[in-house]
């Protein structure tokens, strides 16, 4: 019985279902295109993320932005769950010298509760 309970353990510890989203990857996925792999963005079409104080500020400001998009970024709430959002926001939050605090899915998802 030990065995089979440490192999149920291990399956799911492996599932990727299970695992934490990596957040330079749904950056990669969702976001580099427009924002730049070094989150300069393109001057006078998306804005850089490097550096930015929206970015760097209170956490409510992105979640909300990339929950309901604002115009020419589109809405990723309906397609990122609350994990991958506070997964990508925590390392655009850390990356390019940006220095604020991560978001977690609780304040993603307080967000998306709130209408937006």
């Amino acid at each position: 019985m030990k065995r089979l309970t440490l192999a149920f353990a291990l399956a799911l510890a492996a599932s990727p279902a299970l695992a934490q989203p990596n957040g330079q990857t749904v950056f990669t996925t969702n976001c580099q295109a427009c924002h730049q792999a070094a989150g300069t963005g393109i001057k006078g079409a998306f804005p850089a993320l490097a550096g930015d104080p929206f970015v760097t500020g209170a956490p409510s400001g992105p979640t909300n932005r990339v929950l309901t998009g604002k115009g020419g970024m589109p809405a990723f709430g309906p397609q990122l769950s609350d994990a991958e959002i506070a997964a990508v926001l925590s390392y655009i939050r850390s990356a390019w010298g940006n220095h604020a605090a991560a978001v977690t899915p609780a304040q993603v998802s307080a967000s998306r509760g709130a209408g937006h």
